[in-house]
């Protein structure tokens, strides 16, 4: 969710052929370089949707079917009264849930300090996940999980990515 121009999806979707990827993103920007992306590497099994993720999700995607939700640096709001625009909240994980299948994977990643340290205490909440990083609630770095532009833009400039890793009982 929030695939950004590709890097993340490009390379996750080239090291997992046999599996197919959605990506999607609110704006028409983000969706085409992706596009341009997929196709001039002549990766497939990615399709690239430009839509607002809930609505996409519930109208399309059946329950228990997703293996995998990635949600990389999403925008953070950080004035504390627009905190309620965010993405991740609990009532987006029960919304996500119940289209993960038994054993998918929830990942959150984020340059934002605040976001990531919310994330990871709201996660650690939850009884129907399991934290694959523990005992930490988030990390600095995750095993073979590509790196976005973003996320190598923010890392070049000394800020810390934060990664969240849950998987569904």
């Amino acid at each position: 969710i929030g695939c950004g121009i590709g890097d993340f999806i490009a390379k996750t979707a080239a090291d997992s052929p046999a599996t197919n990827f959605i990506a999607i993103d609110y704006y028409n920007k983000g969706c085409d370089k992706t596009c341009r992306r997929l196709e001039k590497q002549g990766i497939t099994n990615v399709r690239v949707l430009r839509v607002e993720a809930r609505e996409f999700v519930a109208a399309h995607i059946p329950l228990d079917s997703l293996t995998a939700v990635f949600i990389n640096c999403p925008d953070p709001w950080p004035k504390k009264r627009h905190r309620k625009r965010r993405l991740v909240s609990s009532d987006f994980i029960d919304f996500i849930k119940v289209y993960l299948q038994p054993g998918g994977d929830f990942f959150f990643a984020t340059d934002f300090e605040d976001y990531g340290l919310d994330v990871a205490a709201l996660m650690a909440t939850r009884t129907d996940f399991a934290n694959i990083l523990a005992p930490d609630l988030c990390r600095f770095d995750i095993d073979n999980y590509h790196r976005s532009k973003y996320m190598l833009k923010f890392m070049a400039e000394g800020k810390n990515i934060r990664f969240v890793h849950y998987r569904k009982h």
